[in-house]
């Protein structure tokens, strides 16, 4: 199942007390103070993990709630610190305060490890207070609390190109084509309900040895009022750097169709629609014979069945992701 947002809560560990103790002597009826201090509470991480796709292991969990520290004890003995935890989540992940809705991290790196909540200090033992103006405390501290917080996880995956089409545009197969990513493939609209991602090798290309692309649910017009499957996969394509769009053969009117779309984008996010972006009519292997029905003026026109004209389409992507006009 594929989640992308999910709110949890989580609590770290309260620190130990600390511990109120004298010295046991034989011919001493009261010894030095020798209470430890108690250890600290655990903190929670967060790590991002790119062998992790999704938020579902963190949604179906939910609660996070790290141990407190161990209580001091006498004989000076310091208290153990409670254990970590560490939560991996998925490349692309926004955190944010769900109270304040303060983006507290966004997680873009491999083994990026972050501190969410962090472990209450352990209170101090009697030992620890003394001094010489008081050598013989009559207190000691308990612990801190452990940070609590309620956050929300938002993910947006990290993609340097994205697909854009209406339902059965044929993004899947063009994605399939160019990467070793099976999407599921049917002659039906809505068949992708999750984004897909694949990696396009370019050994001898311009921009680079691979980049990644991103295929996502179709675009209907109005889909900003709730039509079709909504926009809200659209903020899985907000991280690339190029777009392209795509309106098969089949259509009417491929540049109207086009401008339904860039609407849409429009509708959700202005700097998404400002993205680079090259316009693509997908599967030309119907036009054969079909003299009425052309590529619109500035298009490209392939075919992923065939593989007519995809390596013109990629060539013009990479030209976008380098900057080239």
């Amino acid at each position: 199942m594929f989640i992308d947002e999910t709110t949890i809560e989580i609590k770290a560990g309260d620190g130990g007390n600390g511990c109120f103790s004298y010295e046991k002597l034989k011919y001493k009826p009261k010894g030095k103070p020798d209470g430890g201090n108690g250890g600290r509470g655990g903190s929670i991480f967060v790590v991002g993990s790119k062998q992790i796709h999704t938020l579902q292991d963190v949604a179906y969990r939910r609660h996070y709630k790290a141990e407190r520290g161990a209580h001091g004890k006498g004989k000076n003995q310091v208290g153990k610190s409670a254990e970590d935890i560490i939560i991996p989540i998925p490349l692309g992940t926004i955190i944010y305060n769900e109270d304040s809705d303060e983006i507290l991290l966004d997680c873009i790196n491999e083994g990026q490890q972050e501190l969410v909540a962090e472990g209450g200090r352990g209170g101090r033992g009697n030992a620890a207070i003394a001094y010489f103006r008081n050598p013989n405390p009559d207190h000691c501290e308990p612990g801190k609390p452990g940070e609590e917080r309620k956050l929300r996880l938002v993910l947006k995956v990290l993609a340097d190109v994205g697909l854009v089409g209406r339902p059965n545009a044929g993004k899947s197969t063009f994605l399939s084509r160019i990467s070793h990513a099976r999407p599921k493939i049917a002659d039906y609209p809505f068949t992708t309900k999750e984004p897909n991602l694949g990696i396009v090798k370019n050994e001898t290309g311009p921009f680079g040895s691979s980049y990644v692309v991103a295929d996502i649910p179709g675009l209907i017009e109005d889909c900003h009022k709730g039509k079709g499957m909504g926009i809200q996969f659209l903020r899985h394509i907000e991280r690339t750097s190029a777009l392209a769009i795509m309106v098969e053969a089949a259509s009417e009117d491929p540049v109207a169709d086009a401008k339904v779309l860039l609407n849409e984008l429009e509708h959700y996010s202005a700097h998404l629609a400002a993205k680079p972006r090259c316009f693509i009519l997908t599967k030309t292997d119907i036009l054969a014979g079909d003299d009425t029905k052309q590529i619109p003026d500035g298009w490209l026109g392939m075919s992923a069945v065939t593989g007519d004209g995809v390596g013109t389409v990629l060539r013009e992507i990479e030209k976008l992701l380098i900057g080239q006009p």
